[in-house]
């Protein structure tokens, strides 16, 4: 479950914080502020980077939020494309044009496969933070922490999942 470590949100909150309390420092001349102002800018940054930390393992996505299960589109694209890239090397390596072309053909399958799961992936993970954000929301204004751990969960999962298909698109980029 995330917290304020591993909150975007918080971090932008305590950036500006930090900015704040280290201008007051300069204006009044008094370092301690400004430095501890400072110190309160990097966390945030650092907070932010962890934020948006998230990769795949094995048909996982892993975050600072924990781990979810992929789309299994995601797993075998990625599959059908290496399987895709040996056989057309092959072809190439022994001068096969039908192998050649059917590891391109499959290669460019699995690339498909592969962006329809991520989409999949990104699609419902946007949706899940934003039910389990409004969600937990509406929980915590009646009272109900049970409701508003199901809706917290419910965020995680979703942002596990968009961070792990932002790891995967900027491992291409």
């Amino acid at each position: 479950m995330s917290d304020k470590n591993t909150s975007t949100l918080q971090s932008y909150i305590d950036a500006a914080t930090g900015t704040a309390q280290s201008l007051l420092g300069s204006l009044t001349g008094n370092t301690a502020d400004k430095v501890q102002g400072e110190n309160k800018q990097d966390q945030a940054h650092a907070k932010d980077a962890l934020s948006h930390a998230g990769g795949t393992i094995g048909g996982l996505s892993v975050s600072s939020s924990g781990v979810a299960a992929n789309d299994p589109n995601r797993q075998a694209g990625s599959w059908n494309q290496t399987i895709g890239s040996g056989k057309e090397s092959l072809g190439n390596l022994i001068g096969h044009e039908g192998l050649k072309n059917e590891g391109r053909q499959q290669n460019a399958e699995g690339q498909a496969q592969q962006a329809g799961g991520q989409l999949n992936d990104l699609g419902s993970g946007m949706m899940d933070r934003a039910k389990g954000s409004v969600g937990g929301a509406v929980a915590g204004l009646t009272g109900d922490n049970v409701e508003k751990a199901r809706y917290q969960a419910q965020h995680d999962q979703g942002k596990t999942l968009q961070r792990g298909v932002e790891s995967e698109l900027n491992k291409k980029a």
